[in-house]
């Protein structure tokens, strides 16, 4: 409630003409056309009315229509969504399991070499803009090297599978067309890489961090005593210990990706929410701005509810009796 108030509050303040952006030129001079569009969303109506007629469009999903597609803002993020979806999804999986690897590494070779050059590393990952990434791995893996496409989802001419979940790689295995999955594995790689570079960095520093409070805990000194082989003490007793700080990070970096690609994707020429919110803001679109804004939010709630929930997974001990 508290973000909607905030979204509605926000977008009267945008200085715009909301009858002549979505109407347009002809139909905002027609006056039965101007009344009746004013009058479905409470534009000739006092601000804390309106506010409320704004709730109830949002409880009926109508986050009104764009006046850059100038169709709903609800139909367009469910064509753009998927596509960011998909890219985070093989981002977060590309770093979750090299992020977590090399921060466990780091830490059980402390204060050695292998140490201080996942930490160098590391921090160069962290100083180093993602759009430059992005740019640089543009310029040498597409323009140089040719070994990557260089924009959007499938090649051009390539017809899309039948959607299923939106997500091409999925739809793809689940019509069984191989050729077409390959594809558009091919496309997410580079703009997936370019994602996961910062969280990698980010994920080896937090895992690091979290290993080396529990490293030194009576029970892996008890479970080292016992003869356990290393293997088992490092993933039974020490990351699984460290795993709930690690999880918080990982689902931040998870919404982080989710809502916050706009400069990859738009390098990239990436379908996505990115895409949209940057059309959005160039062009003043007002209820594609506020739609991406719930969206984001809505992530970042559920992603940090979800979080919650893992705690108790991850470690017994903390869950409500």
């Amino acid at each position: 409630m508290g973000i909607t108030l905030v979204v509605f509050v926000l977008t009267q303040l945008v200085p715009s003409n909301a009858v002549a952006t979505n109407l347009g030129e002809q139909a905002s001079g027609d006056p039965a056309a101007v009344a009746a569009f004013k009058s479905h969303y409470g534009l000739d109506r006092p601000l804390p009315v309106r506010y409320g007629l704004y709730l109830k469009h949002l409880a009926q999903g109508d986050l009104g229509q764009s006046s850059l597609t100038h169709d709903a803002v609800t139909h367009d993020l469910g064509q753009f969504i998927p596509a960011t979806a998909e890219l985070a999804l093989y981002s977060i999986v590309i770093a979750a399991v090299f992020g977590i690897a090399f921060g466990v590494i780091a830490a059980m070779r402390r204060n050695r070499p292998t140490d201080h050059v996942l930490r160098v590393v590391s921090l160069g990952g962290i100083s180093m803009p993602t759009f430059w990434i992005a740019l640089v791995a543009l310029y040498l893996g597409f323009f140089k090297l040719g070994w990557f496409p260089g924009a959007e989802r499938l090649d051009p001419g390539v017809t899309p599978p039948p959607s299923k979940s939106g997500l091409y790689t999925i739809d793809a295995l689940l019509v069984g067309r191989w050729g077409l999955f390959v594809q558009a594995l091919h496309h997410l790689v580079l703009p997936a890489l370019v994602l996961a570079a910062f969280n990698v960095s980010l994920l080896t520093r937090y895992t690091r961090s979290a290993v080396l409070e529990v490293v030194g805990n009576d029970y892996v000194r008890a479970a080292r005593a016992k003869g356990l082989p290393e293997r088992v003490v490092v993933t039974r007793y020490i990351l699984r210990a460290a795993l709930p700080s690690v999880v918080t990070v990982l689902g931040l970096v998870f919404a982080n990706v989710l809502t916050g690609a706009v400069l990859v994707e738009k390098i990239f020429s990436w379908p996505g929410v990115g895409q949209y919110a940057y059309q959005a803001a160039v062009n003043l679109d007002v209820p594609a701005i506020a739609g991406v804004s719930l969206f984001v939010a809505v992530v970042y709630i559920t992603v940090n509810f979800i979080v919650d929930v893992l705690y108790g997974v991850i470690d017994p001990r903390i869950r409500v009796r």
